[in-house]
């Protein structure tokens, strides 16, 4: 089964509403979606820390009526086949964002676990400072967390 390492940015806790989604593989693929988003809907520290790092590019911002297709469209050249894959999030809020993008049912060839507690802390840390990537931006943070797995169950 093949593993995407998933993470999102979004507009506040309380009322949650996706601006960015990272998709990391450990086949190496990756990709980073963007969303239209309202910033008066935004925390403050969304405002401070993530806005600034959204990329805003054309190739990066996709509608999200268009969003499912594109991702489908990955999937579809990263997995081998019909081969599975297992979506890899450290919050359940990942999770359910992810799910709201195909209406509240992930694609059927996709099934969901939260490895928070798989993730170790030190290489995630490293993680970043080796890289020099900023944390708190959807792609890097997938790849962050699929670089510090370590599987205690064998999906």
């Amino acid at each position: 089964m093949l593993k995407v390492f998933i993470d999102t940015e979004f507009t506040d806790l309380r009322s949650p509403e996706l601006i960015s989604l990272g998709l990391a593989a450990e086949t190496g693929e990756e990709a980073y979606f963007e969303l239209p988003f309202e910033i008066t809907r935004c925390s403050t520290f969304v405002r401070e820390v993530v806005i600034p790092l959204l990329e805003g590019t054309a190739s990066a911002v996709v509608p999200l009526d268009v969003l499912p297709c594109v991702i489908i469209d990955w999937f579809n050249v990263v997995r081998l086949g019909n081969e599975p894959v297992l979506i890899c999030y450290e919050d359940d809020v990942d999770w359910k964002l992810f799910c709201g993008i195909f209406d509240g049912y992930p694609p059927s060839f996709a099934h969901g676990r939260n490895v928070v507690y798989e993730i170790s802390d030190l290489l995630r840390v490293s993680y970043f400072l080796e890289s020099g990537l900023a944390e708190h931006h959807a792609l890097n943070d997938a790849k962050a967390s699929l670089y510090a797995f370590r599987d205690k169950i064998k999906a």
